[in-house]
């Protein structure tokens, strides 16, 4: 009985170790790409991409929700599809916003770009 369990334990701990070792890896991958110089949108999304990887192996190992019943992964599915319905709406409306006061948030007018055919005509005192 003593031998099984002491097997388990150290099967246990050489995943704790693998996952340890991918986990540095991220970091290193985080770091690395912090120094690139990605766009707005391209860098978001790569950093929600290392961070969802990092997390779910926190998550699934660390937290044990790798041996989880189905149940608690189709929350965390519903939670994910809500997080990006709700990241979504608020990109798809910012534009709407821009040089308006809302409340109490307002997107300064040096931010917003006016195509040619939409500037007011500017007047030259002389």
């Amino acid at each position: 009985m003593s031998d099984t369990h002491h097997e388990d334990v150290q099967s246990h701990i050489g995943t704790y170790i693998k996952v340890f070792v991918a986990l540095a890896v991220g970091t290193l991958v985080t770091v690395l790409a912090s120094n690139l110089h990605f766009g707005i949108i391209l860098g978001i999304a790569v950093a929600i991409l290392i961070a969802t990887v990092k997390g779910s192996l926190v998550a699934g190992f660390f937290m044990h929700l790798v041996a989880e019943r189905k149940a608690i992964y189709w929350i965390l599915i519903l939670t994910g599809t809500f997080v990006v319905a709700m990241v979504g709406l608020i990109m798809f409306s910012h534009a709407d916003q821009q040089g308006r006061q809302q409340g109490i948030f307002a997107v300064p007018a040096a931010h917003v770009q006016v195509r040619k055919e939409e500037a007011p005509p500017t007047s030259h005192s002389e």
